[in-house]
């Protein structure tokens, strides 16, 4: 049922949930001014619930209005700057508006705190493709015109001043001025228009077809004026280049600076700047997945700044994110050992300088690197270290799951199922239904090898519950088979009085090599096979990402 709403000014008089509930629906469905409506009432309620504003944020843009959409994505900043949802809002909202520079700027933050989610990636790679190949309309892209009117006005002011003066200039002269100024002016328009100048000859051309340009279109629009506006937002689009000069637009400029900075070993003259661009153009060539540019680049740049004096603030800030950098780069190159020093050096730098984000950073990628080479006592320990650090639910979540995961693989069981639960209620503070998926997934895993097995089922009912909510088949059809086993253990009678060795369902799913191990535990006791960890089956999927 939608949520009533009080005649006349008194405001909702539904819940904050009941509302919310009701935008999603509508969302889905497509009626994005009614889900709108339905936001705005929750916001009444709680003003400053950052999920909701990021929710009437999306709404906006669906119904065009790129301004209230960026509005509200700022808003679910305030309180916590690292909330992805908030920065890919924000980010979406700025490409709405044609704002591409600034877009790719927060695309570029969301990677670095959330590099598993694809939609930043894609953010960055359509920003880019924006900024260089100029993708878009005359709506998506603020421009000033003023200039473009004063030139045309100034245009028609020098006809008329021609047509009154006296014949007094020499001849050779205006002739010169055609010659000179028409080619000086296609060489920079086709500099700045680069690969669609041929498509602004084209439209010069059909301009000349007298016969094309008396026509009409079906909807009654004339041709000609068609083909004028299109020429018209070109000039003003070369006008808009040629004053703003955004990022990556000039790819002559910016060898010209890089071959600047390769030869200048000095300070340069805007450090902050430097250090912003490089930062930018590092985690940029690691998330295209090239590694080894990465890697270079951030050496590259560690050596020029350890070179400076230490008169620049945040120098040793600075040098921690660049060790950082070189370890993801190193970590993706497969060099483990060498990932792990350079993640340690940032550990160092965060603990002497008393930087908590930083440490939290750099423990964060320490427990990465040893759960990948699988010494999942030390990612315990380091992870445990840093859950004091981690500010949102999000982020928790995470780290709860990855602890409980370690634990799991080591057979402590009661641990990996408590560390699972905790990120099921961080994972529902957050509102996420993926991370929600896997903490189900992972305490069912625990309740399975716990031999808890009716407490299991409930939980691989909450996980394809979620599976379906995401739409992840694969994941469904994995759960459900970890389902029906834990109904056919948890329904199967015990013969325990009897003393008869009984033979496990779940062998006839598992491998041979497990078959053995079963046959050979089967006379432990409960306690000894709990704590094996090797010879338990794995009942249900690994979902997480």
């Amino acid at each position: 049922m939608m949520a009533e709403e009080v005649d006349g000014e008194q405001g909702p008089r539904s819940t904050f949930t009941t509302y919310m509930a009701e935008g999603e629906q509508l969302y889905h469905k497509g009626e994005y001014s009614k889900a709108k409506e339905s936001f705005s009432n929750a916001l009444e309620l709680q003003p400053t619930d950052k999920h909701c504003l990021v929710a009437r944020s999306k709404c906006s843009l669906k119904l065009g209005d790129p301004e209230a959409a960026f509005r509200d994505a700022e808003a679910s900043l305030q309180e916590d700057g690292d909330f992805f949802r908030g920065l890919y809002q924000k980010a979406e909202a700025l490409y709405a508006k044609g704002d591409f520079e600034f877009a790719l700027v927060f695309y570029h933050r969301g990677v670095k705190l959330r590099p598993e989610l694809q939609e930043f990636r894609l953010g960055i790679q359509k920003a880019q493709e924006a900024i260089e190949n100029s993708v878009g309309t005359p709506a998506s892209v603020k421009l000033e015109n003023k200039e473009g009117v004063a030139f045309l006005s100034k245009q028609e002011e020098s006809k008329k001043a021609k047509q009154k003066a006296p014949a007094k200039v020499p001849k050779k002269d205006p002739k010169q001025q055609k010659k000179a100024d028409p080619l000086k002016s296609q060489k920079t328009t086709r500099q700045l228009l680069g690969e669609i100048y041929n498509d602004m000859e084209y439209l010069e051309t059909l301009l000349k077809d007298e016969g094309l340009v008396k026509g009409n279109t079906r909807s009654g629009l004339k041709l000609q004026d068609l083909i004028l506006n299109a020429i018209t937002y070109l000039d003003t689009r070369t006008e808009f280049w040629r004053q703003q000069k955004p990022i990556y637009a000039r790819e002559r400029d910016r060898r010209i600076m890089q071959q600047k900075w390769k030869k200048q070993r000095a300070k340069p003259s805007d450090p902050h700047q430097y250090v912003l661009n490089s930062m930018e153009e590092i985690d940029f060539l690691l998330s295209k997945g090239d590694a080894k540019g990465s890697h270079k680049k951030a050496q590259q740049v560690l050596k020029n700044i350890t070179s400076w004096k230490d008169d620049m603030p945040n120098k040793q800030e600075i040098i921690g994110n660049l060790h950082s950098c070189i370890g993801a780069a190193k970590m993706d190159m497969g060099q483990m050992d060498e990932a792990l020093k350079s993640h340690k050096k940032d550990l160092e730098i965060a603990k002497q300088r008393d930087l908590p984000e930083a440490k939290s950073r750099a423990l964060d990628n320490i427990g990465r690197v040893y759960a990948r080479i699988g010494k999942f006592k030390e990612a315990v320990k380091v992870w445990e270290e840093k859950i004091p650090l981690a500010t949102s639910s999000l982020e928790k979540t995470w780290l709860f799951h990855e602890i409980g995961r370690c634990y799991l693989e080591l057979g402590l069981l009661e641990n990996a199922r408590n560390y699972g639960m905790k990120s099921q209620e961080e994972a529902e503070e957050a509102r996420d239904v993926e991370w929600q998926l896997n903490a189900s997934v992972l305490v069912a895993q625990a309740q399975v090898k716990l031999k808890d097995y009716q407490s299991a089922v409930g939980n691989f009912e909450k996980a394809l519950e979620k599976a379906k909510c995401v739409k992840n088949t694969e994941a469904e059809q994995a759960i459900l088979t970890a389902l029906e086993n834990a109904k056919r253990e948890s329904e199967e009678p015990l013969n325990s009085e009897h003393g008869d060795k009984e033979d496990s369902p779940r062998e006839e799913h598992a491998s041979s090599v497990e078959n053995q191990e079963e046959q050979k535990s089967s006379g432990e006791n409960h306690e000894e096979h709990m704590s094996s960890g090797e010879n338990q089956e794995r009942e249900s999927p690994d979902t997480s990402a």
